[in-house]
């Protein structure tokens, strides 16, 4: 009888206020649940009623201010910590001490006319197993950055797609900046230990305090980027049920 889907649409703008209860319990109006319009009504608010819980049911929670603001600054110092290890690991002139200049790619020696005479040999260091030693530091201290630029794409990324599976790449980037802890701290510990006869506190040159800063930084936002997730994760929980 020209009944479609547009208007059951209209019929149920009509009859938006209309009492379904109301029909099911007055014995008179049971002659109105075999009109086409009111069938097709009855399918339209059904489709529509799953489509808003659907929606519900898979509708992530809104991240508040305060948040927002702990990932920002988590993923500012994580960038300011690759930079400081990367300044530090390109100069890696690390201990200046008895007029010796050591470092991770150079051995360098001043003269008496203040002169930087430096050699890529660290055995003529004579320093027992710098020159072997070092090799795996740098190795640690370089992979320890690669693996927080990959930390922090993922931390970005959780940020710009907030997908469903956001909090996972935030975890994911957490462990990575931890790993990169890891490893810069072993690095810079296995320096020390190596030059230990030649170690003062006012030796240490501004490029070692930027890795020691930066191995710093990785633990800190680390733990805080696992930690905030943590907090959360109730928070999300209740928002998919």
């Amino acid at each position: 009888m020209g009944q479609g889907p547009g208007s059951a649409e209209r019929f149920c703008d009509l009859g938006s206020s209309l009492d379904v209860g109301a029909l099911f319990v007055q014995p008179g109006n049971w002659e109105n649940f075999t009109h086409p319009s009111f069938l097709l009504c009855t399918a339209f608010l059904c489709e529509k009623g799953f489509d808003t819980q659907h929606l519900l049911a898979h509708r992530r929670p809104q991240k508040s201010f305060f948040e927002t603001l702990i990932r920002s600054l988590i993923i500012l110092c994580v960038a300011i910590a690759v930079v400081l290890s990367s300044i530090s690991i390109c100069d890696g002139r690390w201990l200046f001490a008895r007029g010796q200049l050591f470092g991770l790619w150079h051995f360098c020696t001043v003269s008496n006319d203040s002169v930087l005479k430096c050699v890529t040999d660290l055995s003529l260091a004579q320093v027992e197993g710098l020159s072997v030693g070092v090799i795996p530091i740098r190795s640690m201290v370089s992979f320890a950055v690669v693996v927080a630029i990959f930390g922090l794409e993922l931390l970005m990324v959780s940020q710009v797609c907030d997908d469903a599976n956001a909090r996972r790449k935030w975890a994911m980037g957490s462990v990575l900046i931890l790993i990169s802890f890891l490893l810069s701290a072993t690095g810079v510990l296995s320096f020390s230990i190596l030059v230990k006869d030649h170690l003062t506190f006012t030796g240490f040159t501004l490029t070692y305090w930027c890795e020691f800063i930066a191995a710093f930084l990785f633990f800190l936002n680390g733990i805080s980027g696992l930690h905030i997730n943590s907090l959360t994760h109730l928070r999300n929980g209740v928002g998919k049920i």
